[in-house]
């Protein structure tokens, strides 16, 4: 099970991305702002951040995934561009931003979807455990709870 940020906008969107996830057996916190997902993240460790890059309000998700980055506590979080945005270049800019990997909607292939997540989930915790088997940036977590 991973803890996982949800940024979209979107409530129909929202919801299943997030009962798919939860009955995948995650946790799963929901965003709909950049600003709201910068708050969320501040407020609660995770082992995956999925963002849409198309958000209303201050900043859209790009700015948010620059936030999160500008930050120490996320340098190796898993942040993924979940979004309809998936012409040339939008890839380029999602990944230039801080972005992991850009995962284009509508999501098609749920198993693939599942898949990913657990690659890139395993992949953050891997990456955020040092030496001593501390958490990510050494916050004194276990990073393969």
């Amino acid at each position: 099970m991973a803890k996982i940020l949800l940024v979209e906008d979107e409530p129909d969107n929202r919801d299943l991305i997030r009962m798919f996830l939860e009955s995948d057996g995650h946790a799963v916190a929901t965003a709909a702002t950049g600003e709201d997902a910068v708050e969320e993240a501040a407020a609660a460790a995770f082992d995956l951040v999925l963002m849409d890059l198309s958000l209303p309000g201050e900043f859209d998700g790009i700015e948010a995934t620059r936030r999160l980055r500008a930050d120490a506590r996320f340098d190796r979080v898993p942040v993924v561009a979940l979004t309809a945005h998936a012409m040339r270049g939008d890839r380029e800019r999602a990944l230039a931003a801080g972005c992991d990997e850009h995962i284009p909607k509508p999501i098609v292939d749920l198993r693939e979807f599942a898949a990913e997540v657990a690659r890139l989930v395993a992949r953050g915790r891997a990456a955020g455990t040092d030496d001593q088997g501390e958490g990510r940036a050494g916050d004194g977590t276990a990073a393969a709870k």
